[in-house]
Formats: C-alpha cells, structure tokens, sequence
C-alpha cells in the first residue's frame, strides 16, 4: 500500500517548488514581443532582481540554468590562460573550476573538502609574490551539494587591495539568504531562477558592477553571451539575446512580487534561517542514538539556510521508501564520499513550516519502517524550534 496519494512533499535543493500564483501567472499565450505590456513587465523584473541582489549595478538575464551562468560570467570576464582563483566548498565549485578550465581559463583551485572557505587561507594565498596575477576570486556563496555557507564580507576583508576581482555563485542563496552585492563588494554575481526565486528552471543572471562594466569583450566572448546589450537593453528582446522566455518572465514578476513586497526580503531571509535550524535541531536529535547520523557541515554560522546535507545510514533506501510510500522526495547525497549514505533536505523558495515538518516527520516514519537506529525525538525538537520562532 502507498499512502503518496495526494499533493506531494518535495525537499530537493532545485528545482524548488513554484508558488500557484506564479503557475498561474505563467499560464497564457505567449504576446506581441515587439510592443505593448511586455517590455514594462521585463522592466519590473530586472529592477526586483537588481533589489534582491543588493545592487542598484547591472544585470544581464539569460535563457539557461546556472551552469549556463558560470559560462556567460567566464566569456565576459576572462581570456584564455588567465589565472582565476576558485575557493571550493564541494561538489559545485569542482564543477565550476571545471567548465572554467575546459574554455581555456587557468583555474587554481583552493579545495576546502566540505567545510566553508577559511578567509585567513586566502589572505595568506593573496600575500604570495606569485598572486599578483591572479584576476578573480571565485566562490559559491552556498554549495548546494555540501550545505557549507561562506562569509563573503569575511572573504572580501581577505582579499585586501589584491586587485582581483570577488565572483559570487549565488545560484543557491539569492532569495534565501542575506545577499548584498553593493554593501558587500561583490563584482559579479551570478544566480538562476528554480531556487530561491521559486520559478521553473529556465533563466539565469549575471549582475556586474560599474568597475566590471567598464570592462571590453575578451577573446571568450561570442555575441550570445555578452553581457554589454542585455544589460543596457531597451526593446523586450534585446535583453534575451533574441525571443525572451515570455511565460518564464511573467512567473519571475509575480515571484519577485510575493518576496520583496508581500513577505520582504528580511522576513524571507528570517523564514529560511527558522526552516533550517528546525531541520538541524531533528538531525541533532536523530544523531544523539546514532552518531552515523550528522550534519555534513559542523559550525551551524556557516551551514547554509536554503539547504541541509547530512550523513545518514541507508538513505538510500531511506529516499527511495519516502518517495514511493508516502510521496515526498529528498534531495540525493550529491557529491559526498559515501552517496548511498548521504542526502539533502531542501528548505528553500517556497517552502514553510508545515512542508518542513511533514518532511520531517515522513522521514522520521521512514526510518522505523526501515529499521535505520536513530535518536527519538526529531520531530518534537524541530515543531519546539518552530514554536520558538514563530
């Protein structure tokens, strides 16, 4: 017997789900492209994702999801055989360092195994004499595969008056997490629609700064992904390279819509933090009967607010059951050592309170129906979290 039938739980770190008001916003024929309301509504969405970021800079939009991004950020920025410096946090920043490299970049990768990069690290990496080439600091500001979260402002201080520039992977923290480009320096910044920003996947964003606009192409950049005419465009399709992806660019307006004016961006950033620590607060409790059972990222500042990976016997087995059985679906153990082992719980974009605690208490369901030892009381430590923060 499955008891999956009905409205199902998914906890999967991208694509999120999508709010009915922004299903509903998406669902019409596509309208004139060249005149009429369009123009005004792809107005509306780049000054929301100019305030989401933090910035009053530049953004260029793309049709593409975030590995797209990292490509339109390195033909801007870069020319074959410069030197870049890639802070690595997991899986996603390995996967980063590795497009850069296969067009040509010369990619120094700082691995930090599963834990949030050390500014004092790059301090040290940026005082050498043989750093006074290097022309960017690349980060992923969350790595959605290990849940480590960085400290930008910390990794800014480091950098010092090095003249590299700071790019921002913000793909799985824009909308989630507190993001401020301008406050923050940050140069370029790049991020996508399925997470934090609750739409279907299918776009992606570049900002860049005033000292990054000043910028010519490079030899990597082709006329598709040159930021320049997106991000002074004036005609609806001049800022998508061509036909803008209409029904997308509706999702995105009422999506911005219901983060910056309904809820506001300090409150959803509060929401994600609540969500996370009760998630945190069930694995700690879990992992006090079985300390196989543990969050992969230790200092609890520096675990991401969008997303939670933890080690667990079984999971597996344990998604699978959850999955067929009672219709929720957890992220897999992406990147880790021991994927058979491993998992994600997504709490990002679209996601409240109850969602959380049904995802839970699924999995706290599965794991008596899978015999999976555990610690007692995960539930009741995430609703008394809940109950604190609410």
């Amino acid at each position: 017997m499955s008891l999956a039938t009905g409205h199902p739980l998914i906890a999967i770190p991208g694509p999120s789900p999508s709010p009915d008001r922004v299903l509903r916003a998406m669902h019409r024929t596509s309208p004139d492209i060249y005149d009429g309301a369009i123009l005004a509504v792809i107005q509306n969405v780049m000054n929301g994702l100019r305030r989401v970021a933090g910035t009053s800079g530049h953004v260029a939009p793309y049709i593409g999801n975030g590995h797209a991004g990292w490509e339109a950020v390195t033909a801007n920025l870069f020319e074959r055989g410069d030197h870049v410096l890639v802070l690595q946090s997991g899986h996603f920043g390995r996967s980063w360092t590795d497009i850069m490299s296969r067009m040509g970049v010369a990619v120094e990768a700082m691995d930090f195994g599963l834990a949030p990069a050390d500014p004092e690290r790059l301090a040290q990496r940026l005082a050498r004499p043989d750093a006074k080439d290097i022309k960017a600091v690349c980060i992923c500001h969350i790595d959605t595969a290990s849940s480590a979260q960085a400290d930008i402002p910390a990794i800014r201080a480091a950098m010092g008056d090095h003249p590299a520039l700071l790019v921002v992977d913000a793909i799985a923290s824009l909308g989630c997490a507190p993001i401020k480009m301008d406050d923050w320096a940050i140069d370029v910044l790049i991020a996508a629609s399925q997470k934090g920003l609750m739409c279907p996947p299918g776009a992606c964003f570049a900002w860049f700064s005033d000292r990054v606009a000043q910028r010519g192409p490079t030899g990597l950049t082709t006329p598709y992904w040159d930021w320049h005419p997106r991000a002074r465009a004036e005609a609806s399709w001049q800022f998508w390279g061509g036909t803008p992806p209409v029904q997308l660019v509706y999702g995105l307006d009422e999506a911005l819509k219901m983060l910056l004016e309904d809820e506001g961006l300090e409150a959803a950033w509060a929401r994600h933090r609540a969500l996370a620590q009760a998630t945190w607060a069930a694995f700690d409790a879990w992992g006090a009967g079985n300390p196989a059972i543990r969050l992969l990222v230790r200092d609890p500042d520096r675990r991401a607010s969008s997303v939670t990976a933890a080690a667990l016997p079984g999971a597996e087995k344990l998604r699978g059951w959850l999955s067929q059985r009672l219709g929720v679906t957890l992220g897999i153990g992406l990147g880790a050592a021991d994927p058979a082992n491993a998992l994600r719980v997504a709490h990002m974009g679209y996601c409240n309170a109850p969602m959380l605690l049904g995802t839970l208490s699924a999995m706290q369901a599965g794991m008596i129906a899978l015999n999976i030892d555990h610690g007692k009381g995960g539930v009741d430590a995430a609703a008394q979290v809940i109950a604190e923060t609410a």
